[in-house]
């Protein structure tokens, strides 16, 4: 039974050991990570695109060189007293090979914290999926 067993492991394709459990060859497990920043700033004018690139260059870009990717967007809720409420946002997309959600989530959290302080937020929401990624 073992020399069986070695030999089926000695039969896997190099693509096949490098594809993590459950991805197809040539891709790999990650976790992909999303951040919804709110541009709108209580008492003051909406975070300018100065503003958010300098985020972008002074937070982010640190806490994340592999790379990124920023979109902009546009939020709306229904705010406690029924009202629709609409802001413009800023999309942050990470997608981190390896890591778990766990792992993002502490690789993201500090990010959103230095926008809620920057920037007097009172929340960043966050997202974690798990993918499988080739590049």
């Amino acid at each position: 039974m073992r020399a069986g067993a070695a030999l089926l492991l000695a039969g896997l394709t190099a693509d096949c050991v490098a594809s993590a459990p459950g991805c197809p060859a040539g891709t790999t497990a990650a976790t992909v990570a999303e951040a919804y920043f709110g541009q709108n700033v209580r008492g003051r004018d909406p975070v300018s695109e100065a503003e958010w690139r300098g985020f972008l260059a002074d937070t982010v870009t640190p806490a994340f060189p592999d790379g990124l990717t920023a979109l902009e967007g546009r939020g709306q809720w229904r705010g406690t007293d029924g009202r629709l409420v609409q802001e413009p946002s800023r999309v942050l997309v990470l997608v981190l090979p390896g890591s778990d959600a766990a792992a993002a989530r502490d690789r993201l959290r500090p990010v959103g914290d230095a926008w809620k302080a920057r920037f007097r937020q009172q929340s960043v929401l966050t997202v974690y999926r798990q993918a499988c990624v080739g590049f």
